[in-house]
């Protein structure tokens, strides 16, 4: 028996400003939405039409303060095959949270405060 990982689900406050961050910072894009009858939850698949993983983002109706994240000791890693163009890309856009030159990664911040590592292909 095998597992392969699916996705990862985060919970969003705003669904439409997530949306536009993770497709201007990380090039993912909506593969598929599931909306709930009552219109209490909005599930929205990203991809990053590479690899199998998909990332979830779940925005709930009636949420309306921000979601505690506990010590932020937990992140999602991104590749990329262009680290120097990623970074200039995030510094523009005001993300980077923390880097770490030493070990040539660093990390961005998304709307709701979710810390994604960036990291070289190689």
């Amino acid at each position: 028996m095998g597992f392969t990982i699916d996705h990862f689900s985060i919970n969003v406050l705003n669904l439409e400003g997530s949306l536009a961050f993770y497709e201007k910072a990380l090039g993912l894009t909506e593969l598929r939405r599931k909306t709930a009858t009552d219109g209490s939850y909005i599930i929205v698949f990203l991809t990053d039409n590479q690899s199998g993983n998909k990332l979830e983002l779940t925005w709930l109706k009636d949420r309306n303060a921000p979601y505690d994240l506990g010590d932020e000791e937990f992140h999602i890693a991104f590749k990329t095959d262009d680290f120097n163009a990623a970074h200039d890309l995030h510094e523009k856009m005001g993300c980077i949270c923390y880097e770490n030159k030493d070990m040539g990664i660093y990390f961005i911040n998304d709307p709701d405060g979710y810390w994604l590592e960036i990291v070289p292909v190689n």
